[in-house]
C-alpha cells in the first residue's frame, strides 16, 4: 500500500512539473518581439533656395496734402476729384480783391515815383539839386518795387497749384468755404509709378541689397508682381529689430493702387545638395529635434540639427547624411534598437 501512494505522489509531481515547463515556454515565446512596419524617406541632396514672405504697403512714388498757403475765403475751385492733372494745374483760388486793390495803389505811386526820379535827374544834371535829394527819389522808388514785389508774391500765394503731376484725391471744401494753412483741400499722389516698403529681420538683412529684385502679391489677387530694391534704411527699428526696404515696382498695374497691403517673397540664399527632410519626421524635443533612421533593421534615434523650412519640409543642417532611410510612421511608439521593417519608401518606387 506504501509502494501505491509513493508511485501516485510522484507521478503528480512530474505532471506538474511538465505542466509549468509548458507554461514557461509559452511564455517565453510570447515574449519575441514582432519588428513594426513602418513607412520611411530616404534622404538624397536636392536644390533648395530659401524663401521668405513678409508684409508690405504699396505707396504712390509721391504725394502730398494739398493746404493753401495764405487764409481767405475760396473764391474758385477746380478740383476734379480722382482726375490726373499736370503739375502747376489751378486747383483753388483764394480771394483776393483787397491785395489787387492794394497793389494798384502802390503800382500808381511808383509811376509818379519814377516821373519825379527822372526829373530830379534832369535837375541834379544841371546841379539844381543837391545829390542826397536825387539819393532819395531812387530809394521811394526802389521801396516801391520791393512791395510790390511781395504784395504780388502774397497774390500769386493765394493760388493753390498742383505741385507735379499725379491724381487728386476728394475734395474737403466747397466754395466760399474760409481757409487758413492748416485746412486740408484734397490730396494729389502720382500713382503712375509705385513703391515698395517692407521690413526684413536682423537676421536676414544682409543678404538683400539695392538691385536686387522681389517678388510679391496683393489681398486676393494670386498675380505675382516684382519690384527693384532702391534704398534701405541706415538702421535697424528700435521696436522689432528690422530694416526698413523700398523698392520701385516693375510695370505698374491698374489693379495695384497705394496703401494696398501685399506679401512680398524674398529669395534668399540657394543650396544645390540640401537634404530636405518631410516635416512628419521631425521629432520636437525640450533641447532640440529628433529623427529616427533604420539602422541594419532596428531603429536608431539621432539628435539633427534644421534649417530653413517650407510648408513641408524641413532642411537638415547637421546629423543626418545622404542615403539614410528616415522612418514616416510610428513614431510615438518607437523605442531605440527596437525592430523594424520598412515598408512602404515614399520617395521610392520598390519597397523593403
Amino acid at each position: 500500500m506504501r509502494s501505491y501512494f509513493a508511485a501516485c505522489l510522484l507521478l503528480s509531481f512530474f505532471g506538474v512539473a511538465c505542466g509549468d515547463e509548458k507554461k514557461d515556454s509559452a511564455a517565453g515565446g510570447s515574449k519575441q518581439m514582432t519588428p513594426a512596419k513602418a513607412e520611411a524617406y530616404i534622404l538624397r541632396p536636392m536644390p533648395f533656395q530659401e524663401t521668405l514672405e513678409v508684409p508690405g504697403t504699396l505707396m504712390a512714388s509721391e504725394s502730398a496734402e494739398i493746404h493753401p498757403e495764405s487764409s481767405g475765403r475760396i473764391a474758385r475751385l477746380n478740383l476734379a476729384e480722382g482726375q490726373s492733372v499736370a503739375a502747376g494745374y489751378l486747383i483753388a483760388k483764394i480771394d483776393d480783391a483787397e491785395w489787387q486793390a492794394q497793389l494798384i495803389k502802390l503800382q500808381a505811386q511808383l509811376e509818379i515815383a519814377e516821373q519825379t526820379q527822372a526829373r530830379q535827374s534832369k535837375l541834379l544834371a544841371v546841379q539844381g539839386i543837391s545829390q542826397q535829394d536825387y539819393d532819395l527819389s531812387v530809394l521811394q522808388v526802389r521801396n516801391l518795387k520791393a512791395d510790390i514785389g511781395i504784395l504780388k508774391t502774397a497774390i500769386d500765394k493765394t493760388e493753390v497749384r498742383a505741385p507735379f503731376n499725379g491724381k487728386l484725391g476728394l475734395k474737403n471744401i466747397s466754395v466760399g468755404a474760409y481757409v487758413t494753412p492748416a485746412t486740408l483741400i484734397t490730396t494729389i499722389q502720382q500713382t503712375q509709378s509705385l513703391k515698395l516698403d517692407f521690413f526684413l529681420p536682423e537676421k536676414y538683412a544682409q543678404g538683400l541689397r539695392p538691385g536686387a529684385t522681389v517678388e510679391f502679391r496683393t489681398t486676393g489677387s494670386t498675380t505675382a508682381h516684382t519690384a527693384v530694391v532702391t534704398a534701405l534704411a541706415p538702421g535697424l527699428t528700435e521696436n522689432n529689430r528690422s530694416l526698413n526696404y523700398r523698392a520701385t515696382v516693375r510695370n505698374t498695374h491698374p489693379s495695384l493702387i497705394p496703401g494696398a497691403f501685399a506679401t512680398v517673397t524674398i529669395r534668399l540664399s540657394e543650396n544645390p545638395n540640401a537634404l530636405m527632410l518631410p516635416a512628419q519626421a521631425v521629432i520636437p524635443q525640450a533641447r532640440g529635434k529628433r529623427a529616427i533612421r533604420y539602422n541594419s533593421g532596428k531603429i536608431e534615434f539621432v539628435d539633427i540639427v534644421t534649417g530653413a523650412r517650407t510648408t513641408d519640409r524641413v532642411e537638415v543642417v547637421s546629423g543626418l547624411n545622404a542615403g539614410d532611410t528616415i522612418l514616416l510612421s510610428g513614431l510615438m511608439g518607437a523605442r531605440p534598437n527596437a525592430p523594424v521593417q520598412i515598408g512602404k519608401i515614399q520617395n521610392a518606387t520598390t519597397t523593403q
